[in-house]
This record gives C-alpha cells, structure tokens and sequence, in this order.
C-alpha cells in the first residue's frame, strides 16, 4: 500500500528473481547489441510509450523505411505489364521477392508459388472463391468447409462463399479436434477425391495459444479428421498472427494454403499480404474473372479466354502494388541485421510475456482475491504451445469484472496502448468469456456491436483486453505495464499528475529498468510558445473577463434580469447542501471543440444548442480532428466570441491574439470533409492565417475549420419511454448532443470522495470550479442532490423543453486539468470505483421542440424544472414559479 510496507501480491515481480526460478534461463535481447540501443536508434518514436499491441499491427524500423526511401530515389521502378527497362526492373525485382519470401519460409518455387494479395483477408476470399468445391447431388454428398471456432472474422466469412456452392460448413472447437486427434484415423476410402477445406490458426488471435502444426500432415493423411466423412482434405493455415513472431518451416509443415499479411512481420508496407499455394494444389483451382495481366490471350467481342501458365499471374489481377513488394526486401533485410532471425525473435518475444504472465496472475488483493483473470489454454511454458500474447480482465476485490473500456481508457492516461474487444474473433471470445450464442444476439439487441465500448452488459463482460509484444518490445515496456495495474488496482490514488514513460527509460537495461519504482513525468511535444510561460492556463486567460453578457445583438434586458447572472467564482461558493429552487449557476460554451471553455452569464439559443457552441474544431495536417486525448495543450486555447462585431478572437500565452469571422466569406473559402464521432461533416477551411497560428502554438502543423452552415448533421436521437419521434434535431460539431448538463452538488460528492482518498490534510487538490471545468459541460445548475439529475426524463427551462437523452459516458479527458494541460488519473478513477465501475457524469439534452421565430436565451438564475422517468410527472410548483426567471 502507498506509504508502508506492500502487502502481499501487490508488488512487481523482480526480472532476477523470474529469471532464476526458470527451468532455463530466459532469452533477451539479440546478442552483444543492447536492445536500448537497438530501440533508440529504430524506433525512437516510441519514446514515452508503452505500445502492447503488435498482435495488430508491429512497427517498422527506421533502418527499413530509409533503405526503402533511399532505393526508391536511386531507382526508377516501372510498370512490371511493361517492357520498357524501368519495368523490366521492377519485374525482376519482384520476382526476387518472391524468392525472399520462400526462403523465409524454409522452401522454394519448386513447391510453393506466391500470389500477391491486399492482406491476409484477401488471400482468405481468393482461397474461397477458387477451392473446387463440389456442390452435394445424386451421386455426391459434396465438399465440407471445416474451421476451428478460434478463428479470425475473415476465416468465418469463407463459409458465405461455400454456402453459394451449396456447401456446408462446420464449425470445430478446439477440444473437438483434440479429440479427434487422439481417437486416430477412422476407416476411409482411398477412392473417395471429394475435396474438403479445413481451416485452422497456427496461433490464436485472441489468446496467443498456438495449435500443433502436426495438424496439417495428419488432416491431409486422414490420420486425424475433423468430421469423419470421405474423400480428401485440405489444409490452409493461417499463419498471419503466428509468423510475425516465430519461425515456419513449410518443408516440414507443407500446408496447402497459407495467408498472410507482412504489415504483422515487419510493421509496413500495409496492405499488402500474400497467399502461398503448394505447387500440387494448383491445378485444381478455378478462377472465374480476369482481370489486366492475367490473359495469355482473350478475344473481347467473343467469349475466349487463355489465362497464363504461372499461378501468381494467373491470380493476380491488375497491376499489383509493386512498389510496397519492393518495400518487403529491405523489411527482411532490416530483420534479419537488428535482431538475427525469427528464432531469435521467438525466444525474446516468448519470455517477456511469459514473465508478464507470471508476474500478472500472481498479483493479488490483501484478501487474496486475484486481480485479472486471465483467458489462456497454455502455462505459458514455451513458445510451441503459446505466443506473446496475453488476454485477460482485471477484477475488482469482489471478483467483479472492469469492464474493458475503462481498463484501455486507464492506460491511455499511462501512455500505454492495449487493444480490447474480442478481436475480431467471436468464437474464442464466446469460449473463454462463457457467452452463449443467445447473450450475442441479447447483446446486439442491447446495442452492442463489434468494435464498441459497450464493456458490460448485466455486470457481464462483452469482451477483454489483449497485450501483445513484438520483436522490439522490451522489459521496461513490460514492467511499466505491470506497475500501472498495480499502481491502478492495489495502491491507492496518491494524487500526483500520471508517471509516463520518458525518452531515456525507452530500452533501459534490465538492472536499471529494476531500480525504477516508477515512471518519470513529462509533457512531451511542447512547442515554445507553451512550454515556457504555462505552469498554469490561468496566465492564458488572466485579461479576460470572468464571465460575458453577450446580449450586444439584441435589446438590453431590464436591470433586475441582469443581476441575476453569477460567473464561476462567485458560483463555487454557492453552499450545495442547501437544496433549494434548481437554477442554472453557470453557462458555458465551447467555441472551438476540445479548446478552453468561454463562460458566459446569458447566451443565445440556436438550433442545434448554444449559438456557435463547437462550430470550429482543429485538425491535423491529414484533416483528422485533434481532441485533448491526443494533445491536451488545446486546453489552453482560449476562443471567445464578440457577438456585436461578429467575429471570434483567439487567445493563447505567447501568442498574439487571431481574430475569426463568424460566417464563412460565400465562395472563397474551401470546402471540405471531416468526421465527428463517425459522421460525415461538411466543413470549410478558415484559412492559412488562423492555420499558421495555430500551428506555431501547438507546435504541429494544423487547421481550423468551421462547420458549414448549409449542412445538417441530424442526431442519432434516442426515445426514452412514451416519447414520439419527432423531428430530428441537428447537431454542431458535439460528440453526442446538443448540451450537457452537469449538477454542482454531483461535484461536490465527487471533491469529497477525491479529498478523502488523499487523506493529507492539505490544501484542496481540487477545487470545485476546476472539476467544473474538467467536465466541459454547457449548462451547470444547483439545487438538487447528487445524481438526482439522472433520474429525470424531461426538464423545462422558461419556454424552452429538453428531452434528457441519458448519461454521459466519461473518456480520460476529464482527467486533463483545464488550466495546465497536466494529466491526473484519480479524478477518473475515483469516479469509476464510486459509480460502480460506469464512468458516467452528467446528462445529455437534445431540444424537444424549438420555436425560434423569436429570439432565445438561456441564462444563470434560470429555474429548471425536471420530468422524473419513474412517473413522468413534473415536480409539484404553480404556474408562476414555473415561469420565474423566464428570458426569452
């Protein structure tokens, strides 16, 4: 525990200690060459992250992608279809590549062709398309499709090709096939040659377990039979996972297809993977369309066709993606010289996660209770039966699963990338998470799809989270990991800004990575402009007023009504014990999405929320939208918007002030594309003057663009219970909805829960108007208790009426303080333990009808008046008090 002795199971497993209680002494590294050298030189991008998902995608080196550059410039590569020199070049040089690949792969062109692909996905619906099937009739009971549930989607997917053949598919577990591999060959019939798939993964997506290769020798043989039925099997294995970390042999293990895709080995070029067919299989298969390069000769006004002799011509269609083939030379070059082979790859890659293994399943809570539960098939004991690859949930002390959004979204906060889902691999998903076919469809039914959030449904995980490591992975990467579960789960928040992994801890030695309790601070990526004059985002709005009347634009209201405004530091001090009328203390908007918060004390209404609330966000120099996730400095960018001269002035420290016109200027401006949160936007750009400025702030090149004014983004609405469709409402730039609502005395519970985990005595660590403004919220009102907000269907405020869509799900933004851009992960996980393990704060607010034939306003002071769900009656107030403090 923080601050004394650590309790049992609750401490890091020393490498040492790991290294001398195995049976032979672990691997690490490549030879005399230090890893931490090998990783500052080639991947020094790294520095500051821990990135566990290789499984997904590995990374390149910096030794490929200069080669590779520098080959491009010294040469010019032609269109192989050509017979020019340039093309001849580049035919022959592909050709080399070809070899490369099956010397890779322990054969040569005397069994094995290659045929190009655009992935392994590709390679798997070639296989589909082209496997001579043999529909079932009088005198055939046709060809089976066999494949291991522990498959990938792409696997599954061929059976949509066989059933378009009338073939049927079976599905195969794992014990099944054990099974079936002890029970040995049953009786068949040599003369039987009805073709028959079967699909298997020499490694687990999911779990990292590696299937015994011995498989492919014995389903062919008919020794071992995944349906006893006659007729002739064949293999393909897929080896897409399995090859990015360990060596395949195909002399021994001659598999009749084999799909891969090589961004798994060597991190890029991606889109580009390859089929490898045994020469003896090519006969059989049929191919249906041709396209460019495949014709020996075909006539076009007649149906004639002779395709060419070679199968990878005759199977790749149109112009392949040469110049990403040549890319795989210098990628097997740069394997080869960093780390000496795959074998040694394998042994390195095998350790590290058999150490995380051991250290993670021996954590422990003080009442035993273990901190993960881990999805596995193996012990971990060598890396014939397991790759480095380790799935697993973390628990609370009650035995109760986190759900998985909220473990990646705490390991953002540590600069650690995990991957979590099921992997696009329902079958093992459902078979170590124990989710029957009927809770997939309840979940579907519930809203959950793959590749969502959605982590839980009735307290039962949908998915899991997955670490993974490649060949560059080092221990460091592995204990930061292990120190982050534990310093998340078994210590208690110590309410320091979040350790993350500086540039000189990247590839430190294991006895110095040993000496380290924990990760070093920092910041990175700041540019002058911030870096030097910003301890606190106070400084970038200190000449700015507290809150605005922006009323410029229209009459001046009666001097009673303005009293009624009441701007953040006068709210704070408001006591939210006394529960009285509920009103609005505070309003705020957020001009530009993810930049700092503009507060103001009465604001006009337009359709689709605040006026001008999250009309501009900032992009990247590809058009990507930037949030505070990915630079947390936006926060101390502050826009305010001057209604009366139509225009938005931009404020930074060390900057001069930008001004941005309101409205774009008709046809001058450049139109473009964006997407919020999955949605097409039309935007357009607000030029290189506001670009150029906002590129010297934060250090990176970027633009600001506006969302077009003639294009409507109507809002996924959601009906609670007796509501009517309706209208659609439009959204700006938001996320989810139109506002969002939060209650003060939610934030005083939270600041409560915040000040007694810390127990110090000291001064406040978070003061009430900084978690305000963590949150970004629009609207904040007082007079209620806590989390009574959640509880309404409807509210009114004066004339206006807003449906409450639900709550808000928080991401580690809220973690971000506002005025310094810093990082502190306890706000998010003190909510997380408080709320039972549902990260939500606030509510959403989607107008229900809005006239604005007439001006609208919100305003602080305005009494707000809820519709409870569990009755649909309004709370019991007069018609006069219903209309107090009204501005419209």
């Amino acid at each position: 525990m923080a601050g004394g002795a650590a309790q049992p199971g609750a401490e890091l497993l020393a490498f040492e200690r790991f290294r001398d209680s195995s049976e032979r002494p672990p691997a690490y590294g490549y030879g005399p060459g230090s890893l931490r050298e090998l990783r500052a030189r080639e991947f020094g991008r790294l520095a500051g992250t821990v990135y566990l998902d290789h499984a997904g995608a590995t990374l390149f080196s910096q030794t490929q992608l200069t080669n590779f550059t520098h080959d491009l410039m010294e040469n010019v590569y032609g269109n192989p279809h050509s017979q020019n020199i340039s093309s001849k070049l580049t035919h022959d040089t592909v050709e080399q590549v070809r070899y490369r690949i099956l010397a890779h792969f322990h054969t040569s062109p005397d069994d094995y062709s290659v045929i190009f692909t655009a992935g392994c996905t590709a390679a798997l619906k070639l296989v589909a398309e082209a496997f001579p099937w043999v529909s079932p009739g009088p005198e055939s009971s046709g060809s089976l499709f066999c494949y291991l549930t522990d498959s990938h989607t792409s696997v599954v997917g061929m059976r949509t090709v066989a059933a378009a053949m009338n073939v049927t598919s079976i599905p195969v577990s794992p014990e099944d096939m054990r099974l079936a591999e002890k029970q040995g060959a049953a009786a068949r019939n040599p003369d039987c040659q009805l073709p028959h798939l079967f699909c298997y993964p020499a490694q687990s997506n999911f779990s990292g377990t590696r299937y015994p290769l011995s498989w492919i020798q014995e389903v062919q043989s008919g020794q071992t039979r995944p349906v006893s039925v006659p007729g002739r099997w064949f293999v393909l294995l897929d080896a897409a996972c399995y090859v990015s970390t360990s060596p395949l042999d195909l002399s021994v293990h001659q598999a009749d297809f084999i799909p891969l895709s090589f961004y798994k080995i060597f991190g890029f070029p991606t889109g580009l993977g390859a089929l490898l067919v045994h020469n003896r299989v090519s006969p059989l298969l049929r191919k249906t369309y041709f396209g460019g390069g495949t014709a020996a000769s075909y006539l076009a006004g007649e149906d004639f066709y002779i395709p060419k002799q070679s199968l990878a011509e005759r199977f790749e269609d149109g112009t392949i993606s040469f110049l990403d083939v040549i890319a795989l030379k210098h990628g097997f070059d740069a394997l080869e010289r960093l780390t000496g082979g795959m074998k040694n790859i394998q042994q390195h890659t095998f350790n590290l996660a058999q150490y995380t293994y051991t250290a993670l399943s021996s954590l422990q809570y003080p009442s035993g209770a273990p901190v993960v539960r881990i999805y596995r098939d193996s012990q971990f004991s060598s890396p014939e039966v397991q790759g480095p690859i380790i799935n697993f949930n973390v628990l609370d002390d009650k035995g109760n699963v986190i759900g998985y959004s909220q473990v990646e979204k705490m390991a953002s906060l540590h600069n650690i990338q995990v991957r979590t889902g099921c992997f696009c691999n329902t079958g093992a998903c459902q078979r170590h998470l124990g989710i029957s076919d009927e809770m997939v469809k309840k979940h579907l039914q519930a809203g959950h799809v793959c590749g969502d959030d959605v982590d839980l449904i009735d307290g039962q995980p949908t998915g899991s989270v997955r670490i993974s490591f490649g060949y560059m992975s080092t221990l460091e990467d592995a204990q930061a990991f292990l120190k982050f579960i534990i310093a998340t789960w078994l210590h208690p928040p110590s309410s320091q800004p979040v350790p993350q992994a500086t540039p000189g801890e990247v590839g430190a030695t294991p006895a110095e990575s040993e000496a380290q309790n924990t990760l070093a601070a920092t910041l990175d990526r700041r540019s002058p402009s911030l870096r030097e004059d910003t301890p606190t985002a106070s400084r970038v709005c200190n000449d700015l007023p507290t809150a605005v009347d922006a009323v410029r634009l229209h009459p001046r209201l009666p001097e009673a009504t303005r009293t009624l405004q009441t701007p953040l530091e006068k709210a704070v001090g408001v006591p939210d014990g006394d529960l009285g009328p509920c009103v609005i203390t505070n309003l705020f908007l957020y001009p530009i999405k993810s930049c700092a918060a503009f507060e103001v004390t009465k604001w006009p209404v337009g359709s689709q929320g605040l006026l001008y609330d999250r009309s501009w966000m900032v992009v990247n120099h590809n058009g990507v939208c930037l949030s505070q996730k990915q630079e947390p400095r936006l926060c101390l960018i502050q826009p305010l918007i001057d209604l009366q001269r139509r225009v938005m002035v931009i404020k930074a420290k060390g900057m001069e002030p930008i001004e941005v016109p309101l409205e774009e200027k008709g046809e001058r401006a450049q139109i473009c594309q964006s997407k919020v949160c999955t949605d097409r936007v039309k935007t357009h750009d607000c030029g290189e003057k506001v670009s150029s400025w906002l590129s010297e702030c934060l250090g990176r090149p970027c633009h600001l663009i506006k969302q077009s004014s003639d294009f409507e983004r109507n809002a996924k609405r959601r009906h609670g219970k007796g509501q009517s469709a309706g209208k659609t409402a439009t959204l700006s730039l938001v996320n989810e909805a139109q506002y969002l609502l939060i209650n003060r005395s939610s934030i005083l519970e939270l600041q409560q829960q915040l000040t007694a985990s810390d127990g110090n005595g000291k001064e406040e660590l978070f003061p009430m108007k900084d978690l305000i403004l963590r949150f970004r919220a629009n609207i904040i009102i007082s007079g209620i208790s806590a989390f009574e907000e959640e509880k309404w269907n409807e509210i009114s405020i004066g004339s206006l009426d807003f449906q409450v869509l639900g709550p808000c799900h928080r991401c580690q933004m809220i973690c971000i303080d506002q005025h310094t851009g810093q990082l502190n992960q306890d706000v998010f996980q003190k909510l997380s333990e408080s709320r039972e393990r549902k990260v939500n704060f606030g509510v959403y607010l989607m107008h229900m009808s809005l006239d604005l034939s007439s001006p609208r306003f919100l305003s602080v002071g305005s009494q707000v008046l809820p519709v409870l769900k569990e009755n649909g009656e309004c709370h019991n107030l007069s018609a006069s008090e219903k209309h107090q403090n009204v501005i419209a």
